[in-house]
């Protein structure tokens, strides 16, 4: 049977309907880490590790912690994007202040156009009253100059008594009115200049006012993007928060159904190592989950303890695919033929199915009485190591089955 999932192709024996069972958990997290669009590496081969005189492949692959591991790969996803999203925040915010100084600028121009056509303004109203006096001032010449109205030309000459006084007249008359007629078409020129000036202000007020109206959308635009980048930032940094609270939960329940092992009347962990951790030095002293040993299991976890201990002591320790949760041990082992059953053996592997995953020990000594001594790795998932006596009386409740490897 092959599974397709992100990690490739994975090759399982099934024998019986519960081996299918336990493995369609696998086919299961494969679909999960698909709706998550998770990525990870593809599954291959890197390097060989030397034990006494055999080498044996090292391979990568998920182990039994892939839930966690899924979760923490979909976490470091999560913090890449929100990382890229700030970095957009940032060029948004640095476009809408960009945007602002422009806006700023503008309206100073604005601002300083406005108190220009103000000034237009006052000054068409002070030539206003100036052309307004000027043509009272005519008005006034005028009728004193013609009391009884406007004479005709042959009445002047008339009126006159030589014709030297008639020119005199005219003479005057005519200054008065070119004096006042120059003052008068003065200040309408002004006055005209004045008004096209204000309309030239008025246009460019209106030009103005209407590129501060684009700029004051496209910083409405940019604020849209950012408040939306934001919500994306808190959306993704709370799934991450959530996947966390997951990851913490799923711990406290495997350490909380390992802890019921030693809890009973007669069950105690036991300190200290007692010269049966020999594990290798290169897994146990890396950060646990860092590497991954022979069997394709993350270092420092249950199984891959186990699995170095079967294989240590001689006895064939098959290569299951590189996944490796503890509570499919039991059905790995009965598909490869080797016996699993409830009687204690030593050298045995002890599997407890109960929990997310379930845990893996090693079964240094059985006592008469029944109970058993065993070794073990991450018992309260911290990856350390630890050794305990488990009473009868919990082998039994907990119905833990033993794989009799040969």
């Amino acid at each position: 049977m092959q599974i397709m999932n992100k990690w490739g192709t994975i090759h399982i024996s099934v024998s019986n309907t519960k081996t299918m069972k336990k493995h369609a958990k696998i086919t299961q997290f494969a679909a999960m880490a698909k709706r998550k669009v998770l990525i990870l590496p593809t599954l291959a081969v890197i390097s060989l590790l030397v034990v006494g005189n055999s080498v044996i492949p090292r391979v990568w692959a998920t182990d039994y912690d892939a839930q966690i591991k899924a979760l923490q790969a979909q976490n470091a996803q999560n913090n890449d994007v929100v990382a890229d999203l700030r970095n957009k925040a940032t060029s948004y915010q640095d476009a809408i202040n960009q945007l602002q100084s422009q806006i700023q600028t503008l309206q100073g121009q604005i601002d300083s156009n406005i108190a220009r056509q103000n000034d237009l303004q006052s000054q068409i109203d002070a030539n206003q009253v100036e052309l307004d006096k000027q043509k009272k001032i005519l008005g006034e010449n005028i009728k004193v100059m013609y009391v009884d109205g406007q004479p005709t030309t042959i009445e002047m000459l008339a009126s006159s008594k030589n014709l030297s006084e008639f020119v005199d007249k005219e003479e005057y008359r005519n200054s008065v009115r070119n004096k006042v007629q120059t003052t008068l078409k003065k200040i309408a020129d002004l006055q005209n200049q004045l008004n096209g000036q204000k309309k030239e202000v008025q246009a460019l007020l209106d030009s103005q006012k209407a590129q501060q109206a684009k700029l004051d959308s496209a910083r409405a635009e940019q604020a849209s993007l950012l408040a939306y980048n934001e919500s994306q930032q808190a959306s993704y940094n709370q799934e991450t928060k959530n996947n966390q609270s997951k990851i913490a939960e799923l711990r406290r329940q495997q350490a909380a159904e390992n802890a019921r092992l030693f809890s009973g009347s007669g069950s105690k962990i036991i300190a200290g190592n007692n010269g049966n951790d020999s594990y290798p030095t290169m897994w146990r002293n890396a950060a646990q989950d860092s590497m991954v040993d022979n069997w394709g299991m993350y270092n420092r976890e249950c199984v891959s303890y186990t699995a170095w201990k079967v294989y240590e002591s001689g006895r064939n320790m098959p290569y299951w695919g590189g996944y490796g949760n503890a509570n499919q041990w039991d059905d790995n082992a009965r598909a490869a033929g080797i016996p699993v059953d409830t009687s204690p053996r030593q050298g045995d592997v002890a599997i407890k199915n109960s929990g997310p995953y379930g845990h893996a020990m090693y079964v240094e000594h059985v006592y008469g009485d029944g109970s058993i001594y065993i070794s073990q790795y991450n018992a309260s998932l911290d990856g350390t190591y630890s050794e305990a006596i488990i009473s009868a009386s919990a082998v039994a409740s907990m119905n833990l089955q033993f794989i009799h490897f040969r």
